[in-house]
């Protein structure tokens, strides 16, 4: 940890605040454009989903090689260093003169958003001392909320207006204006303990990859994970099929509300979380309490809905703060190993949750939705009690003090 005075931190977090919403942005953007894109480069719709993939690919495959890469070259090199390289691949999607290229670009910007995600946190952890992180973790978190939805929004104005191109380029220029802002005003770190060589680093990081801790962690929250993508990013479909005379604008509202609401969920829960004894309690109480709200989802009229995703959305920012507060506490998290240990959770959750998010598809075609809202509420619930094996120490002390099991 570095001893920095309340306005240098409070410098720090905004900048990497900042950042963390326009890299939410550009990872959003290309979804508000689609239509163009595919009109603009004379791609089909599987076409497409390959270049929507291909991010989440290039995210889940580097974030463990960017825990690695941190631990080595330290938190503040590395998520300088992810912006320059995300912008860079953002700058460039708005050229592509076709849709392979731009897919492959699009792996470039998710293999630079998995070595800023995690080592970002780090900085904020180096930067925070205990009992105060968890609020500015769950307003980094919350940075996300904000630029995914202004993503979609300001990508679709951009788009319409300008073109596609420059709903992507705006995306790319902000980055690196960012990675300049973040070199100039972000404080060096006292860089004791790293590995010497890559070797090391190898070995320090393999208790990591093997933690009981992080991988009950990942596993526990892997289903509230893809449940919440499934809400986000399958609603408006199940509007527009099952519904057909809800309009459309309120139906795509109602995901654009359960994003924008973790923006407040997320300091609270962070804030809360280190006031609490047992951070298991609150994951497992605020997870199934999602659950119940999300199986309610294909049964209620709209007017109900909005309540419901009011909810969901502050939900969700709890869970995911507390989930990513956690890893600061345990001992094999802690100081140059949290970026690795953030990233190997990440990555868990990426890989698996995307894989259920395309079953809930495929059960939509041959089950229903209503069916299928009821599995992504069970997938909810279902690994919550995976999180019995987690021990973490005690909120507001870094002594390794496992709390008893869970009643």
């Amino acid at each position: 940890m570095t001893d920095l005075d309340p306005a240098e931190r409070r410098a720090a977090a905004t900048v990497l605040v900042l950042a963390r919403i326009v890299y939410a942005f550009s990872w959003y953007n290309i979804g508000a454009v689609l239509p163009l894109v595919g009109k603009g480069l004379d791609a089909n719709t599987e076409q497409l989903g390959i270049v929507l993939g291909a991010f989440l690919v290039g995210a889940g495959i580097f974030q463990v090689p960017a825990g690695f890469w941190a631990m080595r070259r330290g938190y503040r090199s590395t998520s300088i260093f992810a912006l320059a390289l995300m912008g860079t691949f953002c700058l460039a999607s708005a050229f592509s003169p076709d849709w392979v290229v731009l897919a492959l670009l699009r792996f470039g910007a998710g293999a630079g958003a998995a070595f800023f995600f995690a080592p970002a946190l780090g900085l904020v952890s180096s930067y925070y001392p205990v009992g105060s992180r968890g609020p500015v973790i769950g307003l980094y978190n919350s940075g996300f909320a904000i630029g995914s939805a202004t993503g979609l929004l300001g990508g679709a104005l951009i788009g319409a207006f300008a073109g596609w191109q420059w709903a992507l380029a705006v995306g790319g220029l902000g980055l690196l204006v960012l990675c300049a802002g973040a070199a100039a005003s972000l404080p060096p770190l006292r860089l004791t303990g790293l590995p010497p060589d890559w070797k090391a680093a190898w070995k320090a990081g393999k208790p990591i990859l093997s933690s009981r801790n992080l991988w009950a962690l990942a596993l526990g929250l892997c289903g509230a994970w893809a449940a919440f993508y499934i809400a986000a990013q399958y609603f408006v479909q199940f509007a527009k099929s099952v519904h057909p005379g809800w309009p459309i604008a309120l139906a795509a509202g109602l995901p654009t509300v359960l994003i924008l609401m973790e923006v407040l969920g997320g300091p609270i829960g962070g804030w809360f979380a280190e006031r609490r004894a047992d951070m298991r309690r609150m994951l497992v109480v605020w997870g199934v309490a999602s659950g119940a709200g999300l199986v309610l989802i294909p049964f209620l009229p709209l007017a109900a809905l909005w309540p419901l995703f009011i909810f969901l959305g502050f939900a969700d920012g709890v869970l995911f703060a507390v989930l990513y507060l956690v890893p600061t506490y345990l001992p094999e998290g802690r100081g140059e190993n949290t970026a690795l240990a953030i990233g190997f959770v990440n990555a868990i959750q990426l890989f698996a949750g995307s894989l259920f998010a395309v079953v809930f598809g495929v059960l939509v075609g041959t089950i229903g939705y209503e069916a299928s809202w009821v599995f992504a509420a069970a997938l909810t619930v279902g690994f919550l009690p995976i999180l019995f094996f987690l021990k973490v120490p005690r909120s507001g002390s870094e002594d390794p003090v496992a709390e008893p099991a869970l009643p």
